[in-house]
């Protein structure tokens, strides 16, 4: 099906006149980059084979929780 088939098909079938943005646009993921040592990618890994969730998913998730609770790093160089 070609793509200005496609939108036809969408044009009679479903009424957008009524659509809303998606209020939860926000909370959305933002992809980045950041450098990780290996030893912490092998330890979500290994969670990630064990639960059966994605590495990518868990350290999202460990993050999360760290904002929620208000953690703070102990940032000491002794």
């Amino acid at each position: 099906m070609s793509e200005s088939m496609r939108d036809e098909f969408l044009e009679k079938e479903f009424d957008f006149s009524k659509a809303i943005k998606n209020p939860y646009i926000k909370e959305l993921k933002k992809q980045v980059t950041i450098k990780i040592s290996p030893t912490v990618i092998d330890y979500f890994k290994e969670e990630a084979v064990e639960t059966g969730i994605p590495y990518q998913t868990l350290i999202n998730l460990y993050l999360t929780e760290c904002v929620k609770e208000k953690k703070k790093l102990d940032i000491s160089w002794k």
